[in-house]
């Protein structure tokens, strides 16, 4: 999720959820290699685990990249042959990679050497439009894809269950408009026993995650996650067994963290875009994101701010719903 998962939306999500797995944002090769590279690969060591999510398609970039993440200290290495973004394709990664299986392989063969024995994973569709051979939506496609990258040193596939089409659906579209098919990820679990199959697409409550997870060895929440984060602490809750945090409690512990970042020259308003959810569907949840909007621009205000904005929700209602 470009420019949404980044280091202060992963701290935030890291206090709703002790268990989850935490992706960044997709990386580019060129950002680690050449641009502000503490910028792009920093993060707070309570965000563990941690995966870095790169996005490229030269091996020796990969693998310098990977080697760079490896040693930041990330738990694993994520290569991104899922998004179908104009933007992403023009740099020939993304998920228009799938149309070349070899290609890929290469790619997680040089990752996993300069990972230095960190995990190389693998983010993918089942397919893409137009596709490379004539059964298109045909599971043999993705076997044989999936196949090459486990003998090359992938260890896991995230599977985005749609197709990707790579011409003439937006992203939002490519999200909602191609068919899901879950049963394409259950095949993989049986046919590569060995591989954690993790699935993605369509997933946001605790009762498909329970269903999938029965097939499975891990389910990927995404936008749903970002826009309503309280559900993915109920739904860790659940799964582990341990009550959740109050949404009051996950303010005040945001709070220290804002205060940091903030001294080191972070906007206030970088930080609380990702926290404007927080209270979804809950009396004063309104009032809530219109102070975190239109105040948290405003220059010498800081985690008070914060602070004042959880009031407008009563705490006691906030206790009863956790």
């Amino acid at each position: 999720m470009m420019e949404w998962t980044d280091r202060h939306c992963r701290y935030f999500l890291r206090l709703l959820s002790p268990a989850a797995v935490l992706y960044t944002e997709m990386v580019t090769t060129g950002a680690i290699l050449h641009g502000d590279r503490t910028r792009f690969l920093d993060f707070d060591p309570a965000e563990h685990p941690l995966v870095l999510q790169l996005g490229g398609s030269d091996p020796r970039e990969l693998a310098e990249c990977a080697r760079w993440g490896a040693r930041w200290g990330y738990d694993a290495i994520n290569l991104n042959c899922g998004c179908p973004s104009d933007r992403v394709q023009s740099g020939r990664f993304g998920a228009c990679l799938m149309a070349n299986p070899n290609h890929v392989a290469e790619l997680v063969a040089a990752m996993t050497d300069g990972a230095e024995g960190v995990p190389v994973t693998v983010k993918c569709r089942i397919g893409i439009e137009p596709a490379p051979l004539p059964a298109r939506d045909e599971y043999d496609y993705l076997g044989d894809f999936v196949r090459k990258l486990a003998e090359r040193g992938a260890s896991t596939i995230v599977l985005h269950a749609r197709n990707a089409v790579l011409a003439g659906l937006s992203p939002k579209e490519n999200r909602e408009i191609p068919p899901l098919r879950h049963e394409f990820g259950y095949r993989l679990k049986r046919d590569f026993p060995d591989l954690a199959i993790i699935l993605n697409g369509g997933i946001a409550t605790l009762a498909e995650a329970r269903e999938h997870l029965a097939r499975v060895d891990g389910v990927m929440l995404g936008r749903v996650a970002y826009h309503d984060p309280y559900r993915l602490a109920e739904i860790d809750a659940a799964l582990s067994g341990v009550a959740p945090p109050s949404r009051h409690d996950v303010v005040e512990r945001m709070l220290p963290f804002i205060e940091a970042r903030m001294i080191d020259g972070a906007p206030l308003k970088a930080i609380t875009r990702h926290m404007l959810g927080l209270f979804q569907g809950m009396p004063g949840a309104r009032r809530w994101r219109r102070i975190l909007s239109e105040d948290a621009h405003r220059p010498g205000l800081g985690p008070e701010l914060v602070r004042q904005a959880a009031m407008a929700v009563p705490r006691e209602l906030d206790a009863v719903a956790a």
